[in-house]
């Protein structure tokens, strides 16, 4: 099958939808298409719903298998929605962008630099895993910039050496794979690129073979 998808002609597919290992989350009204291939590529359960009135839910949600850390502008009908599927961490009005500052898996979570070490803590142990605050190639919405799974993680092309050390020196796990890619023809953001699990991915339809390599690669997916 096509590892590719957009989303009304949208590459930037990891904008709007969101995947964990048993549901993904995309807007209402969603092409059939567009859910029946995360459903089958990803083998979850797809539901139809906004986070904070907007389609952009990659943007506003992420989490791992512990729970969800949503956006604490959300509504209540959103809300309960979230929480048929796990419990639920809204943040506050500071960074309240989940996806977008927060990149976890089951491990560990990469968070926005400029994050309150407050708000780091309160992830940390909603997650349960420890939170490493960090940019990447001069970008701290990390969420939106890398992409992760409990197999590896993705940085942009555009890393430097030293963050990448830094990253490495950093993760609680022993020889967790740590690479370098683009998505959508040299985009450096590559987490709004791809929607992905532990299961597989979807990239946005203009990913080059190349960059789809890189991807199979790390996360090492066949």
């Amino acid at each position: 099958m096509d590892p590719t998808l957009s989303l009304n002609g949208d590459p930037n597919i990891g904008v709007f939808a969101r995947a964990f290992d048993d549901v993904a989350f995309v807007p209402i009204d969603s092409p059939e298409e567009f859910k029946t291939k995360i459903a089958e590529t990803l083998d979850v359960d797809v539901v139809e719903t906004f986070i904070q009135g907007s389609s952009v839910i990659g943007l506003l949600l992420t989490g791992n298998s512990n729970g969800f850390v949503a956006s604490g502008l959300i509504q209540d009908s959103e809300l309960d929605i979230l929480q048929e599927y796990g419990d639920v961490l809204l943040l506050g009005e500071e960074m309240n962008a989940a996806g977008n500052v927060i990149l976890a898996n089951d491990s560990f979570a990469v968070v926005h630099p400029d994050m309150s070490s407050e708000m780091r803590r309160m992830v940390g142990e909603f997650l349960k895993v420890p939170t490493i605050p960090m940019s990447f190639a001069g970008v701290g919405t990390v969420g939106m910039a890398c992409a992760i799974t409990n197999s590896g993680i993705l940085l942009p092309a555009r890393a430097a050496p030293e963050e990448i050390s830094a990253l490495e020196s950093q993760i609680p796990v022993a020889d967790f794979p740590v690479g370098t890619g683009s998505v959508n023809m040299g985009s450096n953001m590559i987490g709004a690129g791809l929607i992905l699990n532990n299961k597989g991915y979807l990239a946005g339809n203009t990913t080059s073979g190349f960059e789809l390599g890189r991807i199979e690669d790390v996360f090492g997916f066949m």
